[in-house]
């Protein structure tokens, strides 16, 4: 067969870019747990200008990732799911439950203790894992559920972006922040002036990504803020915003996204992981994610609906926006960061690794189960 047909079928499939992510974070956790484990890890170890592999990785990278995101977001508030004021409140409102809840139980669990520096990892959600698992379902997803899940996920992540900033950052640098400010306004001048033309904004996001690396807060929201300054119109011919999306599809699900796997999957079990997970730490955790997040997340979404603050998607049953919520589960990679910012303890940083990924898997499983049963059952109604 053509060598060209075949990477059509694969980069066509809804499916590829999820089985290529769960294939290479399997195939980086084993490689860690090898003879070779020294020499992996050491590779995305490696320092240039004054950062490693794994830095550029996810605050270089990952911005072109939250740069498609936020493009897609935008989309969806013109024209989309969220366009409707109501709706759009939804993801927002439940995202808050996400991270409230799950830091509540983990701080029940190690209140006065050392680890209770630790009340920020179970808060966040690993949006790139979520959309990896989301596409392992295909078409079966309907497009209002995977724009909530998205939504919810950038919400999340901004929140914890938020609180790195204020809670595990020893120093911003305000004057970064404010050159970042004025890059921001004049990326805005060039969106109210209806310049088209993409390159000038690919430029001040470049000096925005550097003044956000700089600043003290991750540079990711370098993208999220960008995509939301590169002008919209319902026209396929002058379209910046839409152009730009459909040029970042490819490179960010079919390499960005599994060269992030790969380097954050670098994860060592010690001979007595499994011990690990029974220690107040790991429990808060485990029941963080898998039952702080659905639960804020339900919890605060029921309380806005039955106040008429927002509403659901009217295509969905609480029963679709419940299973979705525990892939709200998957900590993974950011869990892990915020994990590496609040302890200097190696145990505890290992032990809070192990049961971020613990409940990570669990999440995955969960949420693909009761995703499976809840699509088919509406794909045969219809």
């Amino acid at each position: 067969m053509n060598f060209k047909i075949i990477l059509k079928k694969i980069t066509t499939n809804p499916k590829s870019g999820g089985i290529i992510l769960t294939a290479c974070t399997i195939i980086s956790l084993i490689i860690s747990n090898t003879e070779i484990s020294n020499s992996y890890i050491h590779f995305w170890n490696i320092t240039f200008l004054n950062h490693s592999i794994t830095h550029w990785v996810n605050d270089g990278l990952m911005s072109i990732f939250f740069l498609l995101i936020g493009l897609e977001l935008q989309k969806e508030i013109k024209i989309g799911e969220l366009s409707n004021i109501k709706r759009a409140l939804f993801p927002i409102i439940c995202a808050l439950g996400g991270v409230i809840a799950p830091t509540l139980i983990f701080s029940i669990f190690n209140f006065g203790s050392s680890q209770q520096s630790g009340a920020g990892i179970p808060m966040a959600t690993d949006i790139a894992f979520v959309i990896g698992v989301l596409s392992l379902l295909g078409n079966k997803v309907p497009s209002s559920l995977k724009v909530f899940l998205i939504a919810l996920a950038v919400i999340d992540d901004l929140c914890a972006i938020l609180v790195i900033a204020f809670f595990y950052t020893d120093h911003i640098s305000l004057f970064y922040l404010l050159i970042a400010l004025l890059i921001i306004i004049l990326l805005f001048l060039l969106r109210k002036k209806n310049v088209y033309v993409i390159w000038p904004y690919m430029v001040l996001g470049a000096a925005l990504w550097y003044c956000f690396l700089h600043s003290g807060i991750h540079a990711t929201i370098a993208g999220v803020l960008l995509a939301f300054t590169i002008p919209f119109k319902n026209i396929k011919e002058n379209n910046p915003a839409e152009k730009l999306e459909h040029l970042l599809h490819y490179p960010v699900h079919f390499f960005i996204l599994p060269v992030f796997a790969l380097a954050n999957t670098c994860i060592v079990f010690g001979p007595n992981w499994i011990d690990s997970i029974t220690t107040n730490l790991s429990l808060g955790i485990i029941a963080g994610l898998l039952i702080g997040k659905p639960l804020g997340i339900i919890a605060f979404g029921r309380m806005a609906t039955a106040m008429s603050i927002c509403r659901p998607p009217s295509d969905l049953t609480w029963k679709h926006i419940y299973a979705s919520s525990i892939l709200g589960g998957i900590g993974f990679t950011m869990s892990i960061f915020i994990t590496m910012l609040a302890f200097e303890n190696e145990t505890f940083i290992t032990t809070s690794k192990i049961a971020v990924i613990f409940a990570s898997v669990i999440a995955v499983l969960l949420g693909l189960l009761s995703l499976e049963i809840l699509l088919k059952k509406r794909i045969e109604k219809h």
